[in-house]
């Protein structure tokens, strides 16, 4: 059984989960970075919101569902045209990260507007009296307030990325989804197909608890 995994079998290993953590971390940055302001406009239009505008708030919240209920699958056939656009080419861990990033902004902004609509109202309230702008409630009290929240979202996305980016070997998009589906399926190793299932339920298993212990840490700051 052990007689697979030689030294470049190990090698190609280093290599795909090194290919896996770029795209898991690239596109987990670059998701936060669309997502949680895209989150906060959502939570801010929505009825009741600082800037309340339900028609603004309807049509932004339909493009935002509309890619979230979009097979993932699917979606990396459906915008290789715009990936190529961007990359350069179709397959490869840098044009996977396109379909990843679209995929998990829209997912991470529902969350973070989840987490904010669990912030006290009255904290908002109490700010606009004092005259706050929509600015300093944003940075100075929802935020803050919802950081825990937020970071609890952040990690949900980044364990599904994970799924996703092993998905993303199914078109030749490198890291540990591409090494399982190339050796452990096309030829037949279900060694190797093990192996990297072990791989991805221990790195879940670290992202999942380095976010927990996060959490934890601001919820008590």
């Amino acid at each position: 059984m052990f007689d697979v995994f030689t030294a470049p079998m190990l090698e190609l290993f280093a290599t795909s989960l090194w290919e896996t953590l770029v795209m898991v971390g690239v596109s987990g940055a670059i998701a936060a970075l669309l997502g949680v302001p895209l989150g906060v406009y959502l939570h801010l239009t929505a009825a009741g919101g600082v800037l309340q505008n339900r028609p603004v708030n309807r049509v932004v919240g339909f493009a935002v569902n509309a890619v979230r209920s979009t097979p993932f699958i699917i979606l990396l056939v459906a915008i290789i045209p715009f990936t190529r656009l961007l990359t350069g080419s179709s397959i490869g861990t840098a044009a996977a990260i396109v379909p990843l990033t679209i995929a998990a902004a829209p997912f991470m902004a529902r969350l973070v507007e989840t987490a904010l609509r669990e912030v006290d109202r009255g904290l908002v309230e109490a700010a606009q009296a004092m005259g706050a702008s929509t600015g300093q409630i944003v940075w100075k009290v929802l935020l803050p307030e919802a950081l825990p929240g937020i970071v609890a979202g952040i990690t949900i996305t980044l364990v599904s990325l994970t799924g996703y980016s092993a998905m993303a070997g199914a078109i030749g998009g490198g890291g540990l989804g591409d090494l399982g589906i190339r050796y452990g399926y096309q030829r037949f190793l279900p060694e190797v197909m093990l192996a990297v299932v072990v791989v991805l339920i221990v790195f879940v298993q670290v992202l999942q608890g380095a976010g927990d212990w996060l959490v934890k840490r601001l919820s008590h700051r």
